[in-house]
């Protein structure tokens, strides 16, 4: 039985609406780093290091499917509530076209300039080429990875959450099993694992055009529509906190590698890819979370319903507080046997990315608040708070103390550095709920 947004959410109602956004996130996380534990052990951590450092770059340029889907999302579910629905459709079908004319600006940008990018990021000559090789690739389905980012967030608000999981899982699946066959069983090497991602990428993106295109009984469809430039810089503004967390931590994993190359050489890129692929998959819950609340979130603000609006911060923050102390314990626990997936053939780089990601893994206890707060306050349509929440967290404590730990730490630091970024966010982020609650009246 299909969940309305409109609805009074218990524990268990809300668990079972975001429950397809958490799963899909996992298994979009889960088939990105099926093409780590390829590339490392198939084809060698020369190249597991190339697409480590070229990786933040495609991610990069991908951030306008996030941004468009989250703030668009917000408005269209916005206007849901308010009870227009053909002006909803008429959103949601501009924000769709958008995204794709910005995907194939950037792919054509990309395939221009990544050579002289991953250059100027530090590729070694031994890595350059492979770089080159798999961030090519990626450019040519950079609008399928667009939009397949934006639609993760619209089937949560047609809701159609189910749909949105199934369409993530086959292109998961389809990833994994072409790297199979394109790494394991043809030797295609780097860029077996590059048309894998390509190919997964379209079926995520493409796919849904033609559930929304077609009549459908969700409460979404793409629709004849007008240029309204004012709703497109307000879905921009709004979902600019995930554009800002999305194109930090590009910018930042790349200062990391900075930071990792003059300390740890090639093994410390290589320990940062897998600590960053797991890291992936535990941020997938906090982030599908996010993504399945935000459009109930949303609909209740447009519906004025603010004793709703309560319900869902009380229930939120005591379940993301659960899931807290529930992964920083797994991550830990399971540090060792996720390490030896992926660099078990090299002992000292075992050694050193199992140590690395006991202590990175303490970010879990706090990190959570901060990527839900921001997420609050983008379905409230508050782009400042949100962007701010995103800004502090990803990009200014996160640069300020990379620079400054590994001076006290060495290795360590590095390591330490996310966690010591999210426990200052998520002071911020604590004092903006106090200071906000009666003007939303969530409190």
């Amino acid at each position: 039985m299909r969940i309305q947004l409109s609805e009074h959410f218990s524990y268990k109602k809300l668990l079972r609406f975001v429950l397809p956004s958490i799963i899909m996130m996992i298994f979009t996380s889960i088939y990105s780093v099926v093409d780590g534990v390829f590339v490392s052990n198939f084809v060698g951590k020369t190249a597991f290091a190339a697409v480590n450092l070229i990786m933040p770059v495609t991610m990069g340029m991908s951030v306008i499917g996030f941004m468009l889907g989250t703030g668009g999302s917000a408005i269209v579910s916005k206007t849901l509530g308010e009870g227009n629905r053909k002006k909803a459709n008429q959103y949601f079908t501009m924000i769709v076209m958008a995204t794709i004319i910005g995907g194939l600006f950037f792919t054509v940008i990309g395939l221009i300039y990544i050579r002289p990018i991953a250059i100027g990021i530090g590729a070694t000559e031994n890595m350059l080429e492979d770089c080159v090789l798999y961030g090519r690739i990626l450019m040519g389905a950079e609008t399928a990875f667009m939009l397949q980012n934006l639609f993760q967030s619209f089937f949560v608000t047609a809701e159609k959450p189910q749909i949105g999981l199934g369409m993530t899982v086959l292109a998961g699946l389809t990833n994994i099993i072409l790297d199979t066959l394109f790494i394991a069983v043809f030797k295609w090497g780097i860029a077996g694992a590059a048309i894998a991602t390509a190919a997964s990428q379209f079926i995520g993106g493409i796919v849904p055009i033609f559930y929304f295109i077609r009549k459908n009984d969700s409460i979404l469809q793409l629709t004849r529509t007008n240029i309204s430039f004012k709703i497109l810089l307000k879905a921009c503004t709004n979902g600019s906190s995930e554009l800002m967390t999305n194109l930090s931590s590009s910018v930042v994993n790349i200062l990391y590698n900075f930071q990792l190359m003059k300390i740890a050489g090639e093994d410390g890129v290589a320990a940062y890819g897998v600590i960053m692929y797991v890291n992936f998959i535990f941020m997938a819950i906090y982030i599908g979370y996010s993504i399945g609340s935000a459009p109930i979130i949303g609909y209740h603000y447009g519906a004025a319903n603010y004793d709703e609006l309560k319900n869902l911060l009380k229930k939120s923050l005591m379940i993301v507080g659960g899931f807290g102390f529930v992964l920083t314990f797994t991550a830990i626990l399971l540090s060792s046997p996720l390490s030896k997936i992926f660099v078990g053939y090299n002992f000292d780089l075992y050694e050193m990315t199992k140590h690395g990601f006991r202590l990175y893994s303490l970010s879990f206890l706090v990190s959570g608040f901060n990527v839900f707060g921001s997420a609050f306050f983008t379905a409230l349509n508050n782009s400042v708070i949100s962007a701010a929440i995103s800004f502090l967290r990803t990009l200014l404590f996160q640069v300020t103390v990379v620079f400054i730990l590994p001076l006290i730490l060495g290795l360590n630091g590095i390591w330490l550095t996310v966690s010591a970024a999210e426990l200052l966010t998520v002071v911020i982020t604590v004092i903006f709920f106090i200071k906000n609650k009666n003007k939303y009246q969530y409190a």
